[in-house]
């Protein structure tokens, strides 16, 4: 779809933290890259208007984000039916998401939902455990860091695992590890964890050097 080929309209859904956002993101990325118009709409975001549907159909992709915060809403519902209709007439594409299939959404717009279901529609599932580990594996090794298996098993055991909060990890991880100059350990791990900056690093003259240097 990114590269203007295959279906035309495609609907994604699952629960929070399956990476929806994530590939309507990538998606008009990858198009952007190729030369092509793409917009983003996060209709879950606050302040936004049915107007802003408005000419989107002269884009070549458009993705939409979180459509069952629009549902039951007559006027937005309208305005998605119309651009859908504009988006077919134009020839574009239209990649849209929401936390549940159309056929579950409360739309109170018969046609939307019809049109909702014209193309694929993929489920989304929660990673496993071993494609989290995965996950922070090679997010660590395109910052440059190595994971080992017992660190990696340490965050699956402490943290929460769902992607979003185990990719701001390791960013928080590579942030600690820059400002100390070296690779991970499991103290530092257990910082980041903490959500600790970096002003809080410096160890008191009591208790925290020397319980961090033990654990070294």
């Amino acid at each position: 779809m990114a590269a203007g080929t295959g279906e035309p309209f495609l609907f994604l859904f699952g629960n929070a933290g399956t990476g929806k956002t994530h590939l309507l993101q990538a998606a008009c990325i990858a198009a952007t890259e190729q030369g092509r118009q793409t917009h983003f709409v996060p209709l879950g975001a606050p302040g936004l208007e049915p107007l802003l549907f408005e000419d989107l159909e002269r884009l070549d992709l458009v993705a939409i984000d979180d459509i069952q915060t629009i549902a039951g809403d007559a006027v937005w519902e309208r305005a998605l039916f119309d651009l859908f209709n504009r988006m077919r007439e134009k020839g574009r594409r239209l990649l849209t998401a929401a936390k549940s299939a159309p056929d579950a959404l409360p739309l109170g717009l018969p046609d939307l939902r019809s049109r909702l279901q014209w193309g694929p529609r993929y489920c989304l599932t929660p990673l496993a455990d071993a494609d989290c580990e995965q996950l922070l594996i090679k997010s660590a090794h395109r910052r440059g860091m190595d994971l080992n298996g017992e660190q990696v098993r340490y965050i699956m055991n402490y943290h929460t695992r769902d992607p979003a909060s185990l990719l701001r990890l390791v960013a928080q991880i590579d942030s600690l590890s820059l400002c100390e100059q070296r690779q991970p350990t499991i103290p530092l791990i257990r910082r980041a964890m903490r959500g600790e900056r970096q002003t809080d690093l410096a160890p008191s003259p009591s208790v925290s050097g020397t319980a961090d240097a033990g654990d070294e």
